[in-house]
């Protein structure tokens, strides 16, 4: 079945070009040219991937993410004509799971959603184990869901891909750069803040205390790693 992806950008031309650009390549695509009509078209359908643009009118990407996010795991792409680092970093402090800032190589757009869809059919294929517990929290691999102690605790993609590195390589140490190439792999252009935001944001979801925590812990100058010990 092909996955469906669904644009979320007022700007027609880009829409219509990412729209024939991708059905090329054998995917669904459904847009919408605000945010409310986006969040409105997503909770009626079922989506793989969102092309989320920042500014839009009515509600503004991030808005959009964040409601997505409330009821939803589904890999989101924010595009932003903004070059300000720190609206990169908001887009993602959200929940998003990549960016990229306009004018944007239709190529490299490609690139990043094949990156996406492969990473989760590639763990899919490799999960040897439908449920692994640590302590009071169990990761499902199959439905890639999370539960501590009897409370589903709701993971984005690229979340639940580095918890799922971290248990299967308990103790091992990942610098950033080993997370940015193993998570992101070669189709990601991202910088090593994006680790660190992603690791902030899934400590503040499965640590009781996130400035103590129990599991993921930080290696002062070479990076983070994973224990289950007391």
């Amino acid at each position: 079945m092909a996955k469906r992806i669904l644009i979320v950008d007022d700007e027609p031309l880009i829409v219509k070009g990412l729209k024939y650009s991708l059905e090329q390549d054998g995917y669904e695509t459904d847009s919408a040219q605000d945010g409310e009509e986006a969040v409105n078209k997503f909770f009626a359908g079922q989506y793989d991937l969102v092309l989320l643009d920042v500014m839009l009118p009515k509600l503004d990407g991030i808005e959009v993410c964040t409601r997505i996010r409330e009821k939803s795991n589904v890999p989101i792409i924010m595009l932003t004509a903004k070059g300000d680092d720190m609206d990169k970093i908001l887009g993602l402090e959200y929940g998003a799971d990549d960016y990229m800032t306009k004018p944007f190589n239709i190529l490299e757009v490609k690139a990043r959603i094949k990156g996406i869809f492969r990473r989760t059919a590639m763990m899919q294929k490799e999960n040897t184990q439908r449920v692994i517990t640590v302590r009071d929290m169990q990761i499902n691999l199959n439905n890639r869901s999370v539960v501590i102690a009897g409370r589903e605790v709701n993971l984005t993609a690229k979340e639940f891909d580095l918890l799922q590195l971290f248990v299967s390589n308990r103790g091992k140490v990942f610098s950033r750069e080993n997370l940015l190439e193993t998570i992101w792999k070669y189709d990601y252009l991202g910088d090593l803040r994006t680790v660190d935001v992603h690791i902030r944001r899934l400590r503040e979801k499965i640590e009781r205390v996130p400035s103590q925590p129990e599991y993921i812990f930080t290696k002062w100058g070479v990076g983070y790693y994973f224990t289950d010990k007391d």
